[in-house]
């Protein structure tokens, strides 16, 4: 009757400390490092409208391909993030591109390759 009490309340306790020590990346709780030198910020579209890229902005250039996982985007070893649906239809596999936004290393995705990329702006070459 004992375990039975004691059971429950332990794998709870368990549960918490293999979730705290799930992070056992020695970045954990750091912040993430800023880029060396901020690039020369080319105007990028979005749409139709031109928007002056964010400070601390990085631009990077080519042709996406895509990643080992189903609907992974790459561009120049980074990985495309792209939250905004409007930008979506320009990130296609094959398409040279442009692209602004900022890397974000320790940030969790389901691919498996490439450095977080959050697109601000995107537009075809």
């Amino acid at each position: 009757m004992i375990i039975r009490r004691l059971t429950l309340p332990l794998l709870a306790v368990l549960a918490l400390a293999g979730c705290a020590n799930g992070a056992s990346d020695d970045s954990a709780g750091a912040p993430a490092p800023a880029s060396a030198t901020p690039s020369s910020a080319v105007p990028t579209e979005k749409s139709s409208a031109s928007k002056p890229a964010e400070p601390g902005s990085k631009t990077i250039t080519g042709t996406i391909t895509a990643g080992v996982e189903p609907g992974c985007l790459l561009l120049d070893d980074h990985l495309l993030i792209i939250k905004d649906a409007a930008l979506k239809p320009v990130a296609k596999v094959g398409a040279s591109v442009t692209a602004t936004g900022h890397a974000e290393p320790g940030m969790m995705t389901t691919c498996q390759q490439g450095t977080p990329f959050v697109v601000t702006t995107i537009r075809a070459n």
